[in-house]
């Protein structure tokens, strides 16, 4: 098992796709390793041999920004702009869509399961 950047790749995978089991590595940036390392994508990630292994390693290390420090990157932009009072940092810290979206209807996502409001008791006489 192939351990690149603190994440275990796993061995079934081909390696274009074992390399997105890395936080901040898509498809498109795992081909273009591949291919600048000179290493054929498709093969499986238990067939690398050790040396390819220490390959990818070094160029990731070295070229990339991946796991803690991207992660901690991000959050600290997100938290730059909470506390510059930007409308994105209010949205971030008030959990609601940041780009735009309409509300009123959609936006489950952010906002999580509808919280249904009743209309309370009738006053007794």
């Amino acid at each position: 098992m192939a351990r690149i950047a603190g994440v275990n790749l796993p061995n079934q995978k081909r390696l274009e796709i074992g390399l997105t089991y890395i936080f901040g590595i898509g498809q498109s940036t795992a081909h273009k390793i591949a291919t600048s390392l000179g290493i054929n994508p498709d093969t499986k990630i238990k067939d690398l041999t050790d040396e390819e292994v220490t390959k990818l390693r070094n160029y990731i290390d070295s070229d990339l920004q991946v796991e803690g420090d991207l992660r901690r990157e991000r959050s600290q932009a997100i938290k730059r702009l909470g506390d510059i009072g930007a409308y994105r940092g209010i949205r971030h810290r008030r959990g609601l869509p940041v780009h735009g979206q309409r509300t009123k209807t959609n936006g489950r996502t952010r906002k999580g399961p509808k919280k249904t409001v009743g209309r309370g008791k009738k006053a007794a006489k």
